[in-house]
């Protein structure tokens, strides 16, 4: 299999560099809990990758929860304010980016999180994400109109490098079925990391698939390899 040779990379968070993903399901089944519902990993799929408005609205119609989008919000808040400075960066990805900056290759972080939220997550890796120049915040940023699966925050963060890459110079790292199809949809490859529950059938569209990004060969999209 070949692949395009890419100059810039745009790495997602939630469950890609932050084991955070976890935090999200133990939090809003504590919120659906109180309801005598059930968040199951299926709704956890159809939902990742979205802005928060857009998951509190599907989470509460598909559970039929009696709040509105803002009391959902508000419920899980308070929660991930305690969980989230617990999170750990997952194996392989701090080789990566520091491997990539250290070779000068531009590099951009495209999270559906809140600024507020990422601020919580990264309280405790300053250190790395400080190597990123460019953050995009989907759930923040008034440019990014749309949440994944659209591609709308792939073109935002890719417009935020000086050079301005053309999608097919964009290699995407994530973790989701919505994310994929962002990255799918912008033109850019993809290499997803998908949890190991999900199905994999619903990894069609990566253009590539690994178990950890600790198997990732930069060499493949013609960056620089690991010495």
């Amino acid at each position: 299999m070949t692949f395009r040779k890419v100059s810039h990379v745009l790495f997602d968070m939630d469950g890609l560099i932050l084991n955070t993903e976890d935090l999200y399901m133990v939090g809003f089944q504590d919120v659906a809990s109180r309801y005598g519902k059930v968040f199951t990993f299926e709704l956890k799929t159809k939902i990742m990758g979205q802005q928060s408005k857009e998951f509190a609205g599907t989470i509460i119609n598909e559970l039929d929860l009696p709040l509105t989008v803002e009391e959902f919000l508000a419920e899980t808040r308070a929660i991930f304010e305690k969980s989230f400075p617990d999170c750990k960066i997952l194996p392989g990805v701090e080789k990566l980016i520091r491997h990539l900056h250290e070779n000068n290759i531009g590099i951009g972080l495209a999270t559906s999180s809140s600024k507020e939220s990422y601020e919580l997550k990264a309280v405790h890796h300053q250190e790395l994400f400080d190597l990123f120049p460019y953050k995009t915040w989907g759930s923040s940023d008034p440019d990014v109109k749309r949440g994944k699966p659209f591609p709308d925050i792939f073109f935002v963060a890719a417009n935020k490098f000086p050079e301005k890459p053309s999608p097919d110079q964009c290699l995407v790292f994530e973790d989701s079925v919505n994310g994929v199809k962002a990255a799918r949809a912008a033109g850019m490859q993809v290499v997803m990391v998908p949890d190991p529950r999900l199905d994999r059938s619903l990894t069609t569209e990566a253009t590539l698939v690994l178990d950890s990004v600790e198997d990732f060969k930069p060499e493949l999209f013609g960056l620089p390899p690991y010495k």
